[in-house]
């Protein structure tokens, strides 16, 4: 299994390149809560179309919205349609999907507020939107740092714990959330809120150099988001619901 990262890893983060057990378990958590037969879903960034393909056995209805040309392309399979767009302007009509997905890319938009209020303009009354984003307290940056004015890819410890000034001096590409600045994108939108927790990650590159390691450490991990230790998690799992008399 090789560890690569694309020119655009700053910028963009770095889309699903292959379905692993971290994805699967997402999708379980993602049908916990939203019901995906049927439904007309948005994918709010969505890549290379992993999570796209991953939702094709329960519905034909599914559109992704993606930015950067060559990953759009490589997605085009995986949907109904690809759009290529900023999610601070959508390009679709108000009130027009049953779910709005987006997975790890809030934190890379120009304008995180606008990105919210553009997911909730265009899911139906009634419907959800459901985001994974990064969580500020856990204790790696996973999106590189910038150092004397270079890119250093890589998993960085503890740079989140700095105060925020000298946090985003050196990760000026990418946000990180606390629970109440999550929140605070969608304080002033007609939504409520389902569901908000904190995850562990997949860890799948540990399981597969070292197994008996790996699954000791998944285990551990995902028992400890039933406890404070949750605070820790790696992403923001948030679920919206659209008012009815938005």
């Amino acid at each position: 299994m090789t560890d690569h990262h694309s020119d655009k890893a700053a910028l963009r983060g770095e889309p699903g390149y292959v379905w692993r057990s971290g994805q699967d378990r997402r999708l379980q958590m993602i049908q916990q809560w939203v019901s995906l037969d049927n439904t007309l879903i948005l994918d709010n960034g969505c890549g290379l179309g992993t999570y796209l393909d991953a939702f094709a056995p329960f519905t034909s209805q599914r559109f992704g919205l993606e930015l950067e040309h060559d990953r759009a392309l490589k997605a085009i399979p995986t949907a109904t349609g690809i759009v290529e767009g900023v999610g601070e302007t959508l390009p679709f009509p108000t009130n027009t999907f049953d779910f709005v997905f987006s997975n790890e890319v809030i934190e890379h938009v120009q304008d995180d507020a606008k990105y919210a209020a553009e997911m909730v303009r265009v899911v139906k009354p009634g419907g959800r939107i459901l985001i994974f984003c990064p969580n500020r307290w856990y204790p790696v940056e996973q999106h590189g740092i910038y150092w004397k004015g270079e890119y250093k890819f890589g998993n960085i410890p503890l740079v989140n714990y700095l105060p925020t000034m000298w946090r985003d001096k050196l990760a000026p590409h990418v946000r990180t959330y606390t629970k109440g600045s999550l929140l605070d994108l969608f304080t002033a939108l007609p939504v409520t809120i389902v569901h908000h927790s904190r995850i562990f990650g997949g860890y799948d590159n540990i399981e597969y150099r070292r197994p008996k390691l790996g699954k000791t450490i998944k285990n551990t991990l995902y028992a400890a988001e039933k406890t404070p230790f949750s605070v820790l998690g790696i992403s923001h799992l948030l679920v919206l619901e659209k008012t009815r008399k938005a």
